[in-house]
């Protein structure tokens, strides 16, 4: 009997421990991370808590070995560890860079030494951590044409502009490429090619913490504020948690603390910010499922097709929205139309005898019952339109998919921020459908 409580002991042992590791798997004995750990111990990072983990809704991440309360620092990363432009120029690029002119910004010194130091491999006393950066990322900017256009209007115009962006940076730091030749045996034409410069940009923009330094000369006015933190920037990103971080001048670290709790063998998530789902695939490269802040956004366009080109008034109304900033910024939430996006539909179904009334809509007072019930149907148009164009480019999607296997990994995350898309649309046909009810 003793043997069998023992056996049954075990079972319920390995259970509790099997459960412990369901959300992530365990990354620490990862060669690559074994080298990361002691680099950084190296320069004065000391942690027993964290450990690198594989999770199934996050991907690579972090997780605790102990519960962690709120107020508990969860990382504190000494200033030895931080990548940033005083880094860069202590290197031998750092003369390059103060020489040149027209000054170059703080963003492309950081890009220049990423792509430098990768290109160096095993001379770099940054290899450890470069190992673990991402080789490929899926900001809109590294996306296919294909896939841009099934991202909504105004991510796909952000998304282009991105794209854009990184060309002209591209262009415009040639002749400073160049003028780095001296350092390299190897032709600067080839080390900084636009695909190197894509990945360096995208590190910098996904990676980076905030951490204003003063200006230098040797710098454009662009703002200095980007630092790349190893091992910190494994945690991943949670829209319903709080934190509090900062550099702490008296540690000399960049610390991050938990205003929320954490239990032992969880993934520590951070909040990088209230973003909506758009913004957060715009400068992060990924979407987040069930994200309070996330909205759709409903253009000027789509708006103004459902009111008559014949009204006479329609100008005067169209530029009074335009005057007031009413024509950006309108969405269809979890919480069913925005405020802003309800008032631009009053002020638009303003009877010829109700139009002096429009500076009142604007603050909020009611001018009719008509006028009310009338941009609650019209929401209600422009919502069951949206869930129609969604559910279109899911199907589009879905087919993708299959026929195009390279760009499986982008549509999925397209797909998955169009099907939270939808999440909120038809949530928001279901409150706009209890409100016509209730006017009616």
């Amino acid at each position: 009997m003793k043997k069998s409580r023992g056996r049954t002991g075990r079972k319920r042992r390995r259970r509790k421990h099997l459960k412990s590791f369901m959300d992530g798997v365990n990354c620490s004995h990862k060669l690559e991370y074994i080298k990361l750990k002691k680099w950084l111990k190296e320069r004065g990072f000391e942690d027993s808590n964290l450990r690198p983990a594989e999770f199934w809704g996050t991907g690579r991440g972090l997780m605790t070995t102990k519960a962690l309360q709120a107020g508990d620092v969860i990382i504190s990363l000494p200033e030895k560890c931080l990548l940033t432009t005083s880094t860069v120029l202590s290197s031998c690029l750092g003369g390059h860079i103060e020489n040149w002119k027209p000054p170059v910004s703080p963003l492309l010194a950081l890009c220049t030494f990423l792509i430098a130091e990768k290109h160096a491999g095993e001379k770099s006393p940054w290899k450890p951590y470069l190992d673990v950066l991402p080789k490929t990322y899926t900001c809109p900017a590294c996306l296919e044409p294909d896939v841009i256009n099934l991202l909504p209007n105004p991510l796909k115009k952000k998304a282009q502009e991105q794209k854009m962006m990184i060309q002209e940076l591209f262009r415009s730091s040639r002749a400073f490429f160049s003028s780095l030749q001296p350092l390299f045996a190897e032709s600067t034409g080839t080390i900084f090619n636009f695909s190197a410069l894509e990945w360096a940009w995208c590190t910098i923009n996904t990676r980076t913490i905030y951490m204003k330094h003063p200006h230098r000369d040797c710098f454009s006015l662009e703002p200095d504020v980007y630092a790349l933190a190893p091992y910190l920037d494994l945690l991943n990103h949670s829209p319903n948690v709080q934190v509090t971080a900062g550099f702490n001048e008296q540690t000399r670290s960049y610390e991050i603390w938990t205003n929320s709790q954490c239990k032992k063998y969880q993934e520590v998530l951070i909040c990088y910010g209230p973003h909506d789902n758009q913004r957060l695939l715009l400068e992060y490269g990924f979407v987040a499922l069930d994200n309070p802040h996330s909205s759709v956004y409903v253009s000027a366009d789509i708006l103004l097709k459902y009111f008559s080109p014949l009204d006479k008034q329609r100008k005067a109304k169209v530029s009074i929205l335009k005057d007031h900033d009413f024509l950006e910024n309108l969405t269809f939430g979890w919480e069913g139309p925005s405020w802003r996006l309800l008032t631009a539909l009053k002020v638009l179904s303003l009877a010829a005898e109700e139009f002096a009334c429009w500076r009142r809509i604007l603050l909020g007072d009611v001018s009719s019952a008509r006028n009310e019930q009338q941009a609650l149907a019209t929401a209600a148009k422009i919502c069951q339109f949206l869930i129609e164009e969604t559910q279109h480019v899911l199907l589009q999607i879905s087919q993708l998919k299959r026929d195009r296997e390279n760009l499986k990994t982008h549509l999925a995350l397209v797909e998955m921020l169009r099907s939270e898309d939808l999440k909120i649309l038809q949530k928001s046909a279901e409150i706009l459908c209890n409100l016509n009810l209730g006017t009616a």
